[in-house]
C-alpha cells in the first residue's frame, strides 16, 4: 500500500508550540513502554502478540507500535471503560480467560497453539470467535462474540492508535496542546498538519512548515 503521508512524522512536533511539557511526558512514557512479564503467562503473551498482529499489523516503513505493551498495561490495571456487557467479566479477568480460550479454540480447530498458526488459519479462528461459533469449552459462560466486540477490537485498536507511529501513518496531528487547531473547515489544514501525497505518488508536501512557530 502506498504511504499517503511519506514525509510526515508527528514527533517532529515534540519541541514545537503544539506540545506542552505534560504532553511530552505522556507521549515519551508511551513510547518507552515495554511489555511487562508479570501479567500474562508465556502462552497468553504469545497469543496476545499473534492476535494484535492479525488485528493491527505494523505500519510499513515506520517505527513499530508497542500495542501489546500498551494493552498489557490496561489488563494489569484492570482499567474499566466505565461500562461493559453484562455477560462479560471485568477487563483483566475477561482478557486472561479470553486469551486462554482463543488458544484452546485454535488447538480444538487446528491442533496448534494460536501463536503458531499461519495468517489464514488464525483468521479462520478469529472469524469463528467473531460470530460466536466456537467449539472449545474454555469459553465457559463468557460469550465469544461479546469478547470480540467489547474487548478484542476496541482494546487492540485503541492501543494501536494511541501510538505516534500510527498517527504519522494516517496523517493524524496528535495532541495539540497548547496550540490547538485553527482551520477546522473541510479541506483546510493548519500549516503544521500532514498533507496527503498527490495522486498516489510518494512526493508529498507533508509537514512543509515542520518547525512553524
Amino acid at each position: 500500500m502506498t504511504d499517503r503521508f511519506p514525509d510526515y512524522d508527528v514527533l517532529a512536533k515534540r519541541d514545537s508550540p503544539s506540545w506542552n511539557a505534560q504532553t511530552r511526558r505522556v507521549i515519551d512514557a508511551r513510547l518507552a513502554l515495554e511489555e511487562r512479564p508479570d501479567v500474562l503467562s508465556e502462552t497468553q503473551l504469545a497469543t496476545l502478540r499473534a492476535l494484535v498482529d492479525r488485528i493491527t499489523p505494523q505500519p510499513e516503513g515506520r517505527p513499530p507500535v508497542n500495542a501489546v505493551a500498551l494493552l498489557i498495561e490496561k489488563i494489569a490495571a484492570d482499567a474499566s471503560d466505565g461500562y461493559r456487557a453484562a455477560k462479560l467479566p471485568r477487563v483483566k479477568e475477561a482478557w486472561l480467560r479470553g486469551l486462554d480460550a482463543i488458544d484452546a479454540e485454535a488447538r480444538a480447530r487446528e491442533g496448534k497453539p494460536f501463536a503458531l498458526l499461519d495468517g489464514e488459519r488464525a483468521d479462520a479462528v478469529l472469524t469463528a470467535i467473531e460470530h460466536g461459533e466456537v467449539r472449545s469449552d474454555a469459553w465457559g459462560d463468557m460469550p465469544a462474540a461479546q469478547f470480540w466486540g467489547w474487548r478484542i477490537i476496541p482494546d487492540i485498536v485503541s492501543a494501536y492508535y494511541a501510538h505516534p507511529s500510527a498517527w504519522s501513518a494516517m496523517g493524524f496531528g496528535g495532541p495539540a496542546s497548547p496550540r490547538g487547531y485553527v482551520r477546522l473547515e473541510p479541506d483546510k489544514r493548519d500549516p503544521w498538519e500532514a498533507a496527503e501525497a498527490d495522486d498516489g505518488s510518494l512526493i508529498s508536501a507533508a509537514f512543509r512548515n515542520r518547525h512553524a512557530r
